[in-house]
């Protein structure tokens, strides 16, 4: 598959994106480039879109969910354990300029008006990275200012207050409206040259995304938000993303390997791909995710583990197909085959990194196959010899069809307090289906005296796994008070094969009462209620006085 567009794409986002202002709203001219010289063909439309796509991101270094309770590295997580400082936050300058990049493309849309019918998609790939770059802001830190227009020296916006959450959402809902109406379709393009652009598909399941995490926030954080119209819209944008018959979930393989190749090599450009951060050789953009999975830098934890339904549909402590702890592989028997397509199962004989047999994982110490919580991932993993030397070039899949169906399916309760069966069909029971595990029903939960809505969540998150939900996931639940508080345990050593195993025989570990690893103990974990939203940067507030800081910072 060629993707000759996507070397002008990274280099404009270098170019572009990443050079940031160290002040609060960057104000030179978008690539230095002279409105009086430029804005004259839909080729400058083009190139000046191409700007936003380095933002995509990519798998980092396999690190995603690090923050939360499904994983822990070698060192400590400040985000995780509740020790991130006021200094510590995260910025905004760089949001702010891809923010004024994209705005510049709209006012120079409107101006041109001879070439709107060649330049209204990419007026729309713009609007949707506005809108994704505003909702990350808000996700981040609540209410922010709401920049509509490009400023300059003497603009009052720069000494602006921050605007309320509704207001910026509202903006952002607006500029995704914009942007499905004018994008085309994933069928639509020319893939010789236009293979990875936003599609209508794209905006479709970033307001998808959207509506939930507002729904939700507002649900469960009481801010007056508009609750349904936010479930609404996310509930609307899937049924059509749906709808549309251009996604569909990637089955080759069958259900012991699909998950894992979808994340892979040959998972690459497959139906379920809404949006992607592209990687090859002919673009020399690769990535290094492989070798650092398999250092202890980002290993599962029990949370994750103990997640996995059997096949019969069941959790572990209801099902009797649950082999419990005692051996390296019991617990991996009779699971979701997600479970082994996300974790390293110990001597399943399926990996060797360049060589090296030992397939007992190297508890607590460096080294290939080291891990700090005696288990290790396998998502993003790739047996291709040079990738595992250090040169990868598997996508990134920044939004794909799975997350739509989840999204419906917690919209659709979140909005009516009930999901039927068949809406079960549409969504959650299709991605069981693909891995051949039981279907969730209404009659299954209430025989076993389950919770549909933690279900629900409970699918959510070992479906998306490693790919840094989680931690916003317990945010908008408002959940983080109960769940990150907790030592980060792994797999139990006291008492099982572990503990007479060589490489890790003889060793001691620090344990809990049960004999499970404690890879990150009490002590080091607590949960701030400031950290639902993260502090204003301090810089901005020196710049503008009229900045509010966040509760508690």
């Amino acid at each position: 598959m060629k993707r000759k567009n996507i070397k002008y794409i990274l280099i404009f986002s270098f170019i572009g994106i990443f050079m940031s202002c160290d002040k609060d709203l960057d104000l030179s001219p978008l690539h230095t480039i002279s409105d009086g010289t430029f804005w004259k063909s839909a080729s400058d439309f083009e190139k000046a879109a191409n700007a936003f796509y380095g933002s995509l991101g990519g798998h980092g270094n396999g690190t995603r969910d690090q923050n939360s309770d499904i994983t822990v590295g070698a060192g400590t997580n400040g985000t995780s354990n509740g020790s991130l400082t006021l200094e510590g936050g995260p910025g905004w300058g760089g949001s702010y300029s891809a923010i004024r990049a994209a705005t510049k493309i709209t006012e120079n849309y409107d101006i041109a008006v001879d070439i709107q019918a060649e330049t209204a998609r990419y007026a729309a790939e713009a609007r949707f990275f506005r809108a994704r770059t505003y909702a990350n802001l808000v996700r981040t830190f609540g209410d922010v200012p709401l920049v509509k227009r490009t400023l300059d020296l003497e603009s009052e916006e720069l000494d602006a207050p921050r605007a309320p959450r509704a207001d910026v959402v509202a903006y952002i809902l607006e500029d995704l409206d914009w942007a499905i109406a004018n994008l085309p379709e994933q069928s639509e393009l020319n893939l010789a040259v236009e293979d990875g652009r936003v599609t209508k598909g794209a905006a479709l399941a970033l307001k998808s995304r959207i509506g939930l995490f507002e729904g939700t926030w507002a649900k469960y954080h009481s801010t007056g938000g508009d609750v349904n119209g936010y479930l609404d819209a996310s509930i609307d944008a899937s049924q059509k993303l749906i709808g549309s018959g251009e996604y569909d979930l990637y089955t080759e393989g069958g259900p012991n390997v699909n998950y894992r190749n979808l994340f892979l090599t040959p998972g690459q450009g497959s139906s379920e791909s809404i949006l992607a951060s592209r990687f090859s050789e002919e673009i020399g953009r690769s990535h290094n995710t492989t070798r650092w999975i398999w250092t202890k830098i980002n290993s599962p934890t029990k949370v994750l583990a103990d997640m996995y339904i059997c096949t019969d549909g069941l959790p572990i402590d209801k099902s009797p197909l649950f082999q419990g702890y005692d051996t390296m592989t019991s617990e991996f028997e009779n699971r979701d085959p997600r479970m082994n397509q996300t974790f390293h199962a110990p001597n399943n004989g399926d990996v060797d990194l360049l060589g090296d047999v030992q397939l007992v994982p190297n508890i607590g110490r460096g080294g290939n196959g080291s891990t700090s919580s005696g288990y290790r991932g396998l998502k993003f993993f790739s047996d291709d010899e040079d990738c595992q030397r250090g040169q990868c070039f598997y996508d990134y899949m920044v939004m794909r069809y799975a997350e739509v169906l989840l999204n419906l399916a917690e919209a659709l309760y979140e909005r009516n307090g009930s999901i039927t069966d068949a809406e079960l069909d549409m969504t959650i029971n299709k991605l069981r289906d693909r891995v051949g595990v039981a279907h969730l029903t209404n009659s299954l939960t209430t025989t076993n005296g389950l919770a549909m809505l933690w279900q629900i969540r409970n699918e959510r998150t070992v479906e998306l796994a490693y790919e840094g939900f989680r931690f916003d996931d317990l945010r908008r639940w408002k959940e983080s008070e109960n769940f990150l508080p907790m030592p980060l345990l792994g797999v139990k050593f006291i008492g099982s094969e572990f503990e007479t195993t060589p490489p890790n025989a003889g060793i001691t570990q620090d344990v809990d009462s049960d004999g499970f690893i404690i890879a990150d103990p009490i002590a080091n974990r607590s949960f701030d209620q400031r950290l639902y939203l993260f502090p204003v940067p301090i810089g901005e507030i020196q710049l503008n006085p009229n900045l509010t800081q966040n509760p508690g910072w």
